[in-house]
Parts: C-alpha cells; structure tokens; sequence
C-alpha cells in the first residue's frame, strides 16, 4: 500500500551513494581564532588559513567575503552570549551552516531562539551535528528516555521542529530533514567512539557544503565517509587519524567503479 511516508534508507553507503560521494576537502579553510590564541593555532595549522576573530563583528567582516561560503562553528568556541552572538551573525550572511557542541549547547536555554533564526533564513542549509548528551539540551521532550519513541521518531521530529537537518550521532547516527527524509549509517566500528571523532565529522561536513552539495546529502555522506575512515585506520585510532586516512576511503571507491586517477 501506497503512504506519504519520506523514505528511511539503512545503509553503509550502496552504489548509488558511491557514485556521488565527492571529497570532504574544502579547498582552503580557515580557522576564526581568537587574539591570545593567534600565535599557537597558526604554528600548528601549517595547512589552515588562521585569522583573529574576537567578536561577532569580525567574524561579520570576514564572511562578508564571499569566498568563505560554508562555515562551522561548535568545538572549542566556548559556551556563552559571544558564541550565541557568533552563530546569529552567520545565519545572518551564510546560509550553509554547520553546528556542533558548544554551538548547540549556548542555545540550550531558550533553543527555541536559534530554530526562528533558522526558519527566518529561508535558503538556510544548516545542519545540527549533536551526540545524545546535547541533544536533550536544544530537545528536552525528545531525549533518548522518551517512552515509546525511536531514534529515528526522535530525529525526525526534532529536524521538524528546528527546520534545520538534525544529525544525532551514535553508532547508529541517524539523519533527518523537515520534510522527513531519513537515512541511518551501519558502518561505524566501536573504535569511532573517541575523543574529538565528532569534531572531525563536522569538519568533513562543512567541506562538503562548501563544494556545493546540499544539506541533508552533506550530512548522509560525511556521516558514511566518517565510519569508512574509521574502519580503514582500524581499532586504536584518534581522532587525527580520520582525515589523513580520508584519500584511502576515496581510492577504494575510485577502484571499485574502475575510475583512473
């Protein structure tokens, strides 16, 4: 029988994700940091662009250049009013967003404050990367305790209701959009639990906004490449480990459709 139920797809990406999965890489990324910190980020970023960004202001002047055309903000921004500040101004002049930890849970006192300012921008492509520990902060009635109610119910509801791709991790993570597409990975080997793993997946994220490829896409497939990464740098991995075995993800799949490179 027929429903209008959006589909759920369960996968460890099948062909036709493979066929599509382009590179994570951004092409040149940079690093908001701030002053006092400037002098240690640039000396171990020798790949990534570092620029001091103390206030909401800053970071509004520099994404006033266009080059700069998806962002993320959440791992080590702080939790507070700047951080708020920070995320308001980016809706504001980049509608290709990602947020994650501190992002979300700055908000986790009035969250309803950040879904209007994402339904308020109407070409908004964000996505909310929390785990289960900050999901309840933006979702209080929606949390892994709530009788009667899957992970996948529990999703859907919350992309709902803050208009935004919701992306609650765990070894199952699952994705959903507000008009209720869904998909769940099922290639995360234990070893992904580590520190700071899902940092790098918003990172993995934001590159694939940057490239072009629309939210719940870019979320669905930094999800699956994450899990590829993990299970080709294999049990005892950390979280820097991820992005340097990222090429080998992408020649496995290049050999698999006979793809010269």
């Amino acid at each position: 029988m027929a429903t209008n139920t959006p589909a759920v797809t369960r996968w460890s990406c099948p062909a036709a994700w493979h066929r599509r999965v382009p590179p994570a890489g951004a092409g040149l990324a940079t690093l908001a940091s701030p002053r006092d910190a400037l002098a240690v980020n640039a000396a171990a970023l020798t790949a990534v662009m570092v620029r001091a960004v103390d206030t909401a202001v800053e970071l509004g002047e520099t994404l006033g250049d266009r080059r700069f055309n998806a962002v993320a903000i959440g791992p080590g921004a702080g939790v507070g009013k700047r951080t708020v500040d920070f995320v308001h101004t980016a809706l504001s002049l980049q509608p290709h967003l990602v947020l994650d930890a501190d992002a979300l849970t700055s908000f986790g006192e009035a969250p309803e404050h950040l879904f209007e300012a994402i339904k308020g921008n109407h070409d908004a492509q964000v996505i909310l990367t929390p785990h289960e520990g900050e999901f309840p902060r933006l979702f209080s009635d929606l949390s892994n305790k709530t009788p009667g109610r899957s992970k996948l119910e529990r999703v859907r509801a919350a992309a709902l209701r803050a208009g935004a791709i919701v992306l609650l991790k765990g070894p199952d993570t699952t994705v959903a959009a507000p008009d209720g597409r869904a998909t769940i990975a099922c290639n995360a080997p234990p070893w992904l639990a580590t520190a700071g793993a899902g940092d790098v997946l918003a990172g993995f994220i934001v590159g694939l906004l940057a490239q072009g490829v629309a939210a719940f896409e870019a979320a669905s497939i930094g999800v699956w490449m994450h899990g590829e990464a993990a299970r080709e740098a294999g049990p005892g991995l950390i979280a820097e480990d991820l992005p340097e075995v990222l090429p080998a993800v992408h020649r496995h799949i290049y050999d698999e459709f006979g793809i010269d490179y």
